[in-house]
């Protein structure tokens, strides 16, 4: 186990266009969207003007993107899942998959992906049941299914394995696929992961309560998205406006993930690095820093003092730099 801190980041790097990151609702109405849960088993638009308002506010989004080598829609049992693949200025054996987080889709990666590109080529995933391209057609009831379905996907890609990269809830999804199907997972990099190492604080959850409403005002959801990514302003932001509006018009029907359990974590073979935000407030950084560096095998923990939740706007380069030390490690 290696566990390291790395120092404070220039102030500009805090006001990131980005620090919102798709993070922003890293679990964010996890907790209370239970409690407003309709009878439709799959997630939906509340209707055909939201699913538009949000599609031209994720392709507004995806401008800041660099121009994807090919987009595809990949079939599995739980329906089709939108994948953008780039293509990298290194041959390295083994590509990276991103996996964001709540309710922000492959947009968010916009800052992340020039310095990702330098070090392979990167496939971009919406998850499924989320707001984005990704279509549910199947109910997703388990932990088992989520792993299912991202399994399902890269099945169907060309390469045999791939470096996982997780923010958030997208952490959370890939140590959730190591767990249950790690066939095709080379290893792991987690961003400030949520529901993996400790779970979310009940203050946390309390001020989601709000931003799970989809019919109260804006400005609520934006206030709550700003709390996740350290007060940081989130208006006329592309990627937040996209995240919003998927809050607004998106319904989740999916299952609230359960916390890693530390069996399960000591048992996964594969290097893992966490990334850990000191300021998170989606987790208890102290708590998950000293689990991760207990319980994983083959691990290496590293944490941003004075990063937010919204670890992967704040800090593209240094997180591209991390990522490319591990892999070359391993």
């Amino acid at each position: 186990m290696t566990e390291q801190t790395v120092g404070t980041a220039p102030p500009k790097r805090r006001r990131r266009r980005l620090k919102i990151a798709g993070v922003v609702v890293a679990v964010a109405a996890v907790a209370l969207a239970f409690a407003f849960r309709q009878p439709s088993p799959v997630g939906h638009w509340n209707s055909a003007e939201g699913h538009a308002r949000f599609t031209a506010a994720y392709d507004r989004a995806m401008a800041d993107m660099p121009r994807a080598a090919e987009t595809i829609d990949v079939r599995t049992g739980f329906g089709f899942v939108r994948v953008h693949r780039y293509q990298g200025a290194s041959g390295r054996a083994g590509p990276l998959v991103l996996l964001p987080g709540r309710a922000s889709a492959s947009p968010v990666w916009a800052d992340n992906l020039p310095h990702l590109l330098k070090i392979g080529d990167v496939y971009t995933i919406d998850l499924l049941g989320e707001p984005g391209k990704s279509v549910q057609e199947a109910p997703i009831t388990s932990d088992a299914d989520q792993a299912a379905w991202l399994d399902q996907v890269l099945a169907q890609l060309p390469e045999e394995s791939f470096h996982l990269v997780g923010l958030s809830i997208g952490g959370w999804t890939a140590v959730n696929l190591a767990v249950h199907r790690p066939r095709h997972v080379a290893t792991l990099t987690l961003l400030d992961p949520v529901y993996t190492f400790s779970g979310i604080p009940a203050g946390t959850a309390i001020r989601a309560i709000p931003a799970s409403v989809p019919w109260l005002p804006k400005s609520w959801r934006d206030s709550f998205n700003s709390y996740t990514a350290g007060g940081a302003p989130v208006e006329d932001v592309p990627v937040a406006d996209m995240i919003e509006s998927g809050m607004e018009n998106y319904t989740l029907r999916l299952p609230q993930p359960s916390l890693i359990a530390e069996g399960a974590l000591s048992g996964l073979t594969m290097p893992v690095l966490a990334i850990l935000a000191g300021e998170s407030v989606m987790h208890d950084p102290g708590v998950s820093r000293e689990v991760a560096g207990r319980v994983l095998r083959n691990g290496t923990v590293k944490v941003y003092p004075e990063a937010s939740h919204a670890i992967n706007g704040e800090h593209p380069e240094e997180v591209a730099a991390d990522i490319a030390v591990f892999l070359d490690a391993h």
